[in-house]
């Protein structure tokens, strides 16, 4: 019984060593975010479903001083409204946007920024890096958006909802920029 009590003791402490030489990744530099519409949304006790409608899944890149729009970001250049991974929407209900009427499912989020208004591109291709193999014919809807300037820069990459009725309006700001982007729901 002591052997045993001994091997346990030094298989514990082999473990615990182990884990302790784990190297973990640095903070991400873009730290990945989660947008929700309605912004409140939680998932019910009952059914355990969500109530969220929509569900933005991002990273956050900040300006660090740098000129973003135009620059960084070149204009008319397909960008995957974020870093790392393209953004992902999902969209737990039926929605249309720009006259497209788009299932219930998961998809990219892509946009062709100019300086005056932005082409908001839903494309059914998922599990990306970047914009690197965005492939156009996979697009399912398009849709043009004014460019808004904010007085007060945005440093991070931002994503959030506002609502009017049964409209969602996607809101993405970054540095001196915002879009809003109307999804009305079914």
């Amino acid at each position: 019984m002591k052997k045993f009590n001994l091997l346990v003791i030094i298989l514990l402490a082999t473990f615990s060593v182990n884990a302790q030489d784990v190297k973990f990744a640095p903070l991400d530099a873009s730290p990945l975010d989660i947008s929700y519409y309605p912004n409140k949304a939680v998932k019910s006790k009952k059914t355990d479903t969500p109530t969220a409608v929509i569900k933005v899944i991002y990273s956050r890149p900040s300006a660090k001083g740098r000129a973003i729009f135009g620059e960084l970001i070149p204009f008319g250049e397909v960008w995957r409204v974020g870093a790392n991974e393209n953004t992902e929407i999902k969209f737990y209900k039926p929605v249309t946007i720009g006259g497209k009427n788009i299932p219930a499912g998961t998809y990219s989020l892509f946009a062709i920024p100019e300086k005056d208004k932005w082409t908001i591109i839903i494309n059914k291709e998922i599990d990306l890096w970047g914009a690197y193999a965005y492939d156009e014919t996979k697009d399912i809807a398009r849709v043009s958006v004014p460019v808004k300037a904010v007085s007060t820069p945005i440093e991070a990459l931002s994503i959030a909802f506002t609502n009017k009725g049964a409209v969602a309006n996607l809101v993405i700001g970054w540095d001196k920029t915002t879009v809003e982007v109307p999804i009305t729901i079914k």
